[in-house]
């Protein structure tokens, strides 16, 4: 009986340290890149997600690339990664993508935005999305309707805080972009509603980024409750339209319900649903951390924060009609507010990851990557890469003066790249450029609280970013008028 129990948890000792072995040594039709699988099932990942206070390049990141190369892989949340930190590597996956590589997010991210959401699907499928989605956010409708619509909720939210003793910016900020893409998208209004679906996208927010355990009382459970009620809200939204198709609201839901009709139409309900809740997510979020994050730094480079004002009173100053309000024309001749914006998406680095699948064995710098395996583009390395940019961790805007920003740019991934490149990225730039406009000209604000950004890894102010925010005393006519 003894030899048996012995016999049997020898096997199991055996079994294990092979499992162990297995997994610290990857099967691979070649070399895989250098790096460590770390401990089983967990990988790497409480490493990953250690929290840094600093806006520099996560030190998780930096052991790697000095022990490794550009080049490593890792394993994270249960699955193995290579992450790519070499410009030239990243194009070539954001070029290759529908051929080598497609579009992969971790299974937490699967699981919360769904598998035929606009963050997951490919091919024609996301090229018809995506032309779904430039119906309201295209150039055409910028210049005609939202424009004026982001500057209207611009000059609102501004005379209401500066009436408040203390603002939470990003929160603030939130608010503001929030109410104008759910009014375009679903004609919700979130003062009226007593659904309150930004408390539940914020919820949602602060576990999107966490470890994906999925037990009550954890950060991801009640980011996945988030998800849940938000979803509840909407499908009530979709059976209300279909029920009342002669109500029309002149919003993109309207442009959906119509899709679902067509004979033959790619949409169904749940991809319509969660390309809604995307869309809804993707329109407020990064940009208003990108804001709460400038702010920040034209607090602490005043030059800066002048050099801005200049630009924007000139722009009212060389106004016809005192009285009117911003022009597509005065916002495309915003030349250093484009600057200015380009560093602030640099430095915020607010995706941490742009992660790719990969689709067949494929060989990058000696190295292979077998299929299956997921492969990460790291923006923060490319954007804090000190051959690219001189003082990187330096707000500089005067650095982007001789530098082409595109879908094409090895050293600026903010927006995403190649055919991926983000769909909404000139409707964040006419909210930040007319939020920064009638910012400057109005207003000053002052630190009350906060404001110390940390990287866990996407960036977030823990302790929030408290301001007071005044009126200037000589106010613009746009002001005056509202």
């Amino acid at each position: 009986m003894w030899s048996i129990s012995f016999f049997a948890v020898t096997l199991l000792v055996l079994w294990i340290v092979h499992w162990v072995y297995r997994w610290s040594n990857p099967k691979c039709n070649g070399i895989l890149p250098p790096g460590s699988m770390g401990f089983p099932l967990i990988g790497e990942s409480l490493q990953y997600f250690t929290p840094t206070a600093s806006i520099d390049i996560q030190p998780f990141i930096k052991k790697r690339m000095d022990r490794y190369g550009a080049l490593f892989k890792t394993s994270l949340v249960g699955r193995p990664v290579v992450i790519s930190t070499d410009p030239e590597i990243n194009q070539f996956i954001f070029q290759q993508e529908g051929k080598l590589f497609q579009i992969w997010y971790m299974d937490s991210f699967t699981e919360i935005f769904g598998e035929e959401s606009l963050i997951s699907v490919h091919g024609f499928v996301h090229k018809y999305l995506r032309s779904l989605i430039f119906t309201i956010f295209g150039p055409e409708n910028l210049k005609e309707k939202l424009l004026p619509e982001v500057e209207q909720k611009t000059l609102k939210h501004l005379k209401l805080w500066s009436s408040q003793d203390s603002t939470e910016l990003k929160y603030a900020i939130s608010t503001m972009i929030f109410e104008l893409a759910a009014k375009k998208l679903i004609s919700y209004d979130e003062e009226i509603s007593s659904k309150k679906l930004l408390d539940s996208f914020m919820i949602f927010i602060r576990g999107l980024i966490s470890f994906p355990l999925n037990v009550p009382g954890t950060t991801y459970y009640k980011c996945i409750q988030g998800q849940k009620k938000i979803m509840k809200v909407l499908k009530e939204m979709l059976d209300e339209r279909v029920a009342s198709p002669e109500k029309k609201h002149g919003d993109f839901f309207d442009i959906v319900i119509r899709e679902l009709k067509k004979e033959g139409s790619i949409l169904n309900e749940r991809i319509s649903l969660h390309l809604l809740f995307s869309l809804l997510f993707a329109s407020y979020e990064t940009t208003s951390e990108v804001l709460a994050f400038g702010m920040k730094m034209l607090q602490e480079n005043p030059h800066v924060l002048e050099e801005l004002t200049k630009e924007h009173e000139a722009i009212i100053t060389n106004r016809k009609n005192k009285e009117s309000g911003i022009t597509w024309k005065e916002y495309k001749s915003m030349t250093f507010t484009f600057l200015v914006i380009n560093e602030m998406v640099r430095l915020a680095n607010i995706v941490p990851g742009i992660f790719r699948k990969v689709m067949a064995d494929v060989e990058i710098n000696g190295y292979m990557i077998p299929a299956g395996w997921a492969v990460m583009v790291c923006p923060t390395v490319i954007h804090l890469n000190p051959e690219k940019y001189d003082d990187p961790l330096a707000f500089n805007p005067w650095r982007w003066e001789q530098t082409e920003v595109n879908a094409r740019s090895s050293n600026f991934i903010a927006f995403g790249g190649g055919p991926r490149f983000c769909a909404g990225a000139e409707f964040a730039k006419v909210q930040m450029a007319i939020f920064l406009h009638y910012l400057v000209t109005g207003y000053r604000w002052k630190t009350i609280k906060g404001g110390d950004p940390i990287r866990c890894p996407g960036l977030v102010f823990p302790n929030g970013f408290y301001c007071k925010i005044s009126e200037k005393q000589r106010q613009t006519a746009a002001l005056k008028a509202e």
